[in-house]
């Protein structure tokens, strides 16, 4: 066998995504590079490990042991850094966050210093939906989680970072149109454009239009708030959003926002963590960072 430390977290992040595609993304290497690393990872076995069928991954019994054993070893690589870091007294270490997908547009902010400050750690940052959010708080995948809803179960300890408000819009052309929001509206105007079920977003529009008595029957589902984004600007319909994840197309004329009683609505966006987990230095040390800074980041980046 002579198979690289680099092939390992290829393998084992091709693995992870399911996709060639996401795991080069996730890797900030070319498409045709992972898939080079892999198939000179593969001929190094007389065991399949991964099969693709119809352009869809599949990872073998045999791929799974080897990927198991492949996070071990890059875990006892990490450990042996870490050991050598810290007696130079410096940090080093993997964060791994879980974030909702507007959270995109404010984690950065608040790493930016943190990884300047201390380059020997790593970051993670798995770009989801509220609901596979709180999965991978459960299932222990992650050190912190950023959501911009309540937090509803005493598991969980959190640090209130950052306001989020949210707006209902349209593009310039349906926003004139001033809709009331009726009943019979949405069977003949623009329909209401959510996300997915599970999202962050989703439960709070639907809150809001249930308090307003509207019953929507025609509407449109995107996996995405950039896919909602596009659609609303496209003139497919309306949506409420957060403030954070519009402003240049508010700005630039793309999008503008309807007025409506109850609106905007108004939540905070929370660093939560796991209360039974017990976190690492880098975990610890982030902590402390956000407790510390996160009133000046506000006032440098959101005001």
């Amino acid at each position: 066998m002579n198979y690289t430390l680099n092939q390992l977290q290829i393998y084992l992040k091709v693995v992870q995504t399911m996709s060639i595609t996401k795991a080069a993304e996730e890797l900030n290497l070319t498409q045709p590079a992972v898939s080079i690393q892999i198939k000179n990872f593969q001929a190094q076995f007389e065991i399949p490990l991964i099969e693709i069928i119809g352009k869809k991954i599949y990872v073998t019994d045999f791929g799974q042991e080897i990927a198991k054993s492949a996070e071990g070893i890059i875990d006892q690589v990490y450990a042996i850094n870490y050991k050598t870091m810290a007696f130079k007294d410096q940090l080093l270490g993997r964060l791994k966050v879980s974030v909702v997908s507007t959270g995109k547009y404010v984690l950065p902010y608040f790493l930016t210093e943190f990884l300047k400050n201390n380059p020997g750690v790593e970051i993670s940052i798995d770009v989801t939906n509220r609901e596979k959010v709180f999965q991978s708080l459960e299932n222990n995948e992650v050190d912190f989680s950023l959501i911009s809803t309540d937090v509803n179960s005493p598991a969980y300890d959190y640090i209130d970072i950052l306001e989020n408000e949210l707006y209902l819009v349209g593009n310039p052309s349906t926003a004139a149109l001033n809709p009331k929001f009726a009943f019979q509206e949405f069977n003949k105007e623009l329909p209401l454009i959510f996300r997915e079920n599970g999202s962050g977003t989703r439960k709070i529009m639907e809150s809001y239009l249930k308090k307003q008595g509207i019953h929507a029957l025609k509407k449109i589902e995107l996996m995405s708030n950039e896919a909602v984004k596009q659609a609303v600007m496209a003139g497919l319909g309306y949506s409420i959003m957060p403030m954070i994840g519009i402003k240049n197309e508010l700005k630039n004329g793309q999008l503008a926002i309807i007025k409506r009683s109850g609106l905007p609505i108004s939540t905070t966006w929370k660093l939560i963590w796991h209360k039974e987990k017990n976190p690492s230095p880098v975990a610890r040390a982030f902590m402390k960072y956000i407790l510390e800074n996160k009133e000046a980041i506000r006032k440098n980046y959101f005001e």
